[in-house]
């Protein structure tokens, strides 16, 4: 039996392992964590939130889960992973996730834009929709239909121009936010690009953030399929622990607290690997027939050491992509009222520190959090925080804030953006407690570090990425900056490296087991012959060119005729 050595066990580690059990190797997975699986997907328990029932701690996370409905491969593993129920019954992990059908966008000092997420399945998401049409944005008929117009580019652009003009040009100059209004770049250009795809709009690829962009409106577009899914529960107790001991159960050896520390090389192959074994405060060789690095870029750059990118020069990229990394973390506010501000996300458009905000409880259908915490807990309002570079309302910049500012700065912010029109929606004696995702130190007042930063897509970032196998035949690559069709920083990136490199992983092994399904983005047929008709413009070095189809056309006048009806009957 091939034995696989597994380096990190996040979802990347993870989904590896699981591919590779189920196809008869040997595994062993390194995770640096002392307790917690899933790397930054984990949720973990809040220290001192046990006050009634000692061990029942409410949870806390590195930052709410999103499941698009575009999502093929964690999905496809979820399917995959037993998972008992509450009630007894036994499912899969697949089972927890549910759908949410609303977003809500927050504006400073404005009544929220509260909208689907869904295609609309009754009147009421008809109305929402349209609602949207009408709401007062602030932005100008111009700046609507240039926006309406590079998204239908976007459409319309074929495969290898994304690939190539689009990967040279960030999301902030395809939109020519420069040109427009300071509302243009926080509603359309930061607030919804910003906190959908984690990016930096300045610095952001338009390829990775346009086709990511593009299929969450395929899903909005599609009837049936579900937009935006959320875990009905805890990350932990919805998904991963069960996942860890399933793949226990298949015999994989989880090893936590242990990290890599450096990669031995003999005649151009790995012939070992030192692993620090923090609980036992030793180090030892472990050795394998295959080796995949599952730990994140940062972490993968260290351990590309001069004998490892002799061995496969191409890896050099990685050391350079290592320096495209951001803080995206997450602050759970525990409130003692019921705040459930639509059934799905909020966008916190105009926020300093670009946020996002999920009340998770409505969620969490047979979670009982009454014997939590001081038992007065009733949501769990859960936050991402997506610049810690900008200057807040009262304080500085999140990334020089003590956690203590960075809780009462993202607090004025959410209140600014709700507390409006004379409606109070949160008070500051609704908390009974919060928590700052673990990653983010406080090493003095002044200034913290993120242990765990996320990687961001940056212009001419994909010619730096390595695929899932190198040149050094034992070693194999599988994380969210590997190239994968998702080519964002996601479970869904990380699952869909794992697979690939188990695939080059059962072609190196001479294996007969079926290789690993990998699904490209799925784009409607029916935009097909305007994506040929451009791709006949690329080869010949023509630009993009403006065109409708008569179908389009006919489309257009049919939603203005609705938008006018709607319209006339709100205004009588």
């Amino acid at each position: 039996m091939k034995k696989v050595i597994v380096l990190g066990g996040g979802v990347a580690g993870m989904s590896a392992a699981h591919e590779l059990i189920t196809r008869g190797f040997a595994v062993e997975v390194y995770e640096r964590h002392h307790r917690y699986c899933g790397g930054k997907a984990r949720s973990v328990d809040v220290k001192g939130t046990d006050e009634i029932t000692p061990g029942k701690f409410l949870p806390g996370e590195h930052g709410f889960r999103f499941f698009p409905g575009f999502y093929k491969h964690v999905t496809d593993t979820m399917q995959r992973t037993p998972v008992q129920h509450a009630d007894g019954s036994w499912g899969t992990a697949f089972d927890n996730l549910t759908p949410t059908n609303r977003v809500m966008i927050a504006r400073y000092g404005k009544q929220p834009i509260d909208t689907i997420v869904n295609f609309p399945e009754s009147i009421a998401d008809l109305k929402a929709a349209l609602s949207a049409f009408h709401a007062n944005t602030g932005l100008t008929a111009e700046e609507k239909t240039f926006f309406a117009e590079r998204i239908w580019q976007l459409m319309t652009s074929c495969y290898d121009r994304r690939a190539n003009d689009y990967e040279r040009l960030s999301w902030w100059d395809y939109l020519q936010a420069d040109r427009f209004s300071d509302n243009y770049r926080s509603l359309l250009v930061q607030g919804l690009t910003r906190t959908l795809v984690a990016a930096n709009a300045r610095y952001a690829s338009t390829k990775t953030g346009g086709d990511i962009f593009l299929q969450l409106i395929f899903n909005m577009m599609s009837p049936g399929t579900h937009t935006d899914r959320v875990l009905n529960a805890p990350t932990n107790d919805a998904w991963l622990n069960p996942w860890l001991a399933y793949l226990q159960e298949q015999g994989v050896q989880y090893h936590m607290h242990c990290s890599a520390e450096e990669i031995l090389m003999k005649n151009g192959s790995i012939s070992g690997v030192v692993i620090s074994n923090h609980n036992e405060q030793s180090t030892n060789t472990v050795q394998a027939d295959y080796y995949i690095m599952a730990v994140p870029i940062e972490r993968a750059a260290r351990l590309m050491n001069a004998e490892v990118l002799k061995a496969d020069p191409t890896l050099k990229g990685s050391i350079a992509l290592a320096k495209s990394v951001a803080w995206m973390n997450g602050i759970q506010f525990y409130l003692n009222n019921v705040v459930d501000l639509d059934h799905g996300h909020a966008i916190y458009s105009d926020s300093n520190w670009a946020i996002t905000s999920i009340s998770q409880l409505q969620f969490w259908g047979s979670y009982d959090i009454a014997d939590r915490g001081n038992g007065k807990v009733r949501t769990v309002f859960s936050v991402d925080i997506s610049d810690w570079d900008n200057t807040g309302l009262v304080h500085g910049a999140a990334k020089n804030c003590s956690h203590q500012q960075i809780k009462e700065e993202v607090w004025e912010q959410l209140k600014k953006s709700l507390n409006v029109e004379g409606k109070t929606v949160l008070r500051d004696d609704m908390i009974e407690y919060w928590h700052i995702d673990g990653d983010i130190k406080e090493a003095t007042p002044e200034r913290e570090t993120d242990s765990e930063p996320l990687l961001v897509n940056t212009i001419n970032s994909w010619g730096l990425r390595p695929e899932a196998y190198t040149a050094i035949p034992n070693l194999f690559l599988a994380s969210d900056y590997v190239r994968t069709y998702t080519d964002l920083a996601t479970m869904e990136g990380a699952n869909e490296a794992a697979r690939r490199a188990v695939n080059s992983i059962l072609e190196a092994a001479g294996s007969n087991a079926d290789s690993c399904a990998i699904w490209n983005l799925h784009e409607p047929g029916i935009l097909a012959g305007l994506r040929r008709h451009d791709q006949e413009r690329y080869d010949k070095g023509l630009p993009w060119q403006h065109y409708e189809p008569w179908w389009m056309k006919i489309l257009l006048a049919i939603m203005r005729f609705i938008k006018g009806l709607f319209g006339h009957a709100k205004s009588s």
